[in-house]
């Protein structure tokens, strides 16, 4: 068996879970389960969740471990952190729009604006310092496809240096390479077409979400801001060390990562999402096809780190609000989510219908992930160490 990383086994040693794990020969228990069950006691991940989808129908559900340093139980109705997973769900919203005709994702946001973009100031704590783009018209070239795929030139955040460090409140919105020219990684994007909604088309994204996405699946404990009922059964986050860290409540909606949700809900959304409820089927296409290459060897390196030719992952493309790859079942879909105390990652293949979504409140259950979704799809040729370049993965 591999070794993990050595973080994870200085943590393992303090903080394996509280329950019965499962013995190898336990027959009661799925391939999937037993398989993740493993991988928490090898990471020493205190909680996790699963869901498997079967031709688009939801086939088994389940919650692991704890929620909280109070070691209460992890249920499949206990909140959790959506972090990136939003960005995916937002995407869905985007496309039952363009279906409708009230935007083209090919469209210049400048013809969708009422004003120009860096004539909005003042929007730094709810959104970014458009303002800072008043000398740089690239941005009048931006789509919301761009946007959706990480090539309108932004870095993640714009509180986030080009090297990748935290800078406060600080830093301006850049544009480090013209729009379209290759894929970045930016929440900053996402956040962009959140305010093109916002201000161009009047919509409220916390309430759309709501009413186009949610509610019509059911997703009742799943939202864009943090809801007072959340806390009667909510899961904090474990971090690479093991440090129970509170969940975060968020105060505002953001496109790129606010959304809270359970298990359970999210089982519906990705039986939806296997299957484009709700979407045109040109919609639906649109949506899980490669729309720009990915030349980084990893998802997240710095603005200026050369583009690899032979290092780069053959096949390897964005899509709208997620990842697409080429294996050996045809095309996979695939989407992290990720801060210091949550793991999450939706795996899905078109062709069948089947997929695989996990959600985890402990960080170090993301080196367990390849074999989890290998246990429940087989070989999807996803590209691993370009999501987690630096993890050192579990057997199955």
């Amino acid at each position: 068996m591999k070794k993990i990383a050595g973080l994870v086994l200085c943590a393992l040693a303090h903080t394996m879970p509280s329950m019965a794990l499962a013995s190898q020969n336990d027959t009661s228990l799925s391939t999937v389960e037993q398989v993740a069950k493993r991988g928490m006691a090898e990471t020493g991940a205190r909680g996790l969740a699963f869901v498997v989808i079967r031709g688009g129908e939801v086939e088994q559900v389940e919650a692991l471990g704890i929620r909280n340093e109070a070691e209460q139980p992890l249920t499949v109705d206990s909140v959790m952190y959506g972090a990136s997973l939003t960005k995916t769900a937002f995407a869905y919203l985007i496309l039952q729009l363009q279906d409708e005709g009230l935007l083209d994702i090919d469209e210049t946001i400048d013809t969708l604006l009422p004003r120009p973009l860096p004539s909005y100031e003042g929007f730094r704590q709810t959104h970014a310092p458009w303002e800072t783009l008043a000398n740089d018209d690239r941005w009048k070239a931006i789509t919301p496809r761009m946007l959706l795929t990480h090539s309108a030139g932004f870095r993640n955040f714009f509180f986030i240096t080009p090297e990748g460090k935290f800078d406060g409140q600080g830093g301006a919105v850049d544009i480090h390479f013209d729009p379209g020219e290759r894929y970045f990684y930016s929440g900053d994007g996402f956040i962009l077409l959140q305010f093109i909604l916002e201000q161009g088309l009047g919509l409220d994204v916390g309430e759309e979400m709501r009413r186009r996405v949610f509610r019509p699946l059911g997703m009742d404990r799943t939202d864009m801001m943090w809801r007072d009922d959340f806390a009667d059964n909510l899961a904090d986050g474990f971090t690479i060390t093991g440090e129970s860290v509170p969940h975060d409540d968020r105060s505002s909606v953001s496109a790129a990562g606010s959304m809270d949700t359970t298990i359970d809900d999210m089982a519906k959304f990705t039986a939806a999402l296997a299957t484009c409820e709700g979407l045109s089927a040109s919609a639906c296409e649109t949506f899980f096809a490669p729309s720009v290459n990915i030349l980084a060897d990893a998802q997240f390196v710095g603005v200026n780190a050369p583009l690899p030719d032979e290092a780069a992952y053959p096949g390897l493309a964005a899509g709208l609000g997620l990842v697409v790859t080429s294996g050996p079942q045809g095309s996979t879909i695939f989407k992290g989510g990720h801060n210091d105390s949550t793991g999450n990652m939706m795996v899905c293949l078109p062709e069948s219908r089947d997929c695989i979504l996990i959600m985890s409140n402990d960080v170090r259950a993301e080196a367990a992930f390849p074999s989890i979704v290998e246990a429940a799809l087989g070989d999807t040729g996803i590209p691993w160490k370009w999501e987690y370049p630096d993890l050192d993965f579990v057997d199955r």
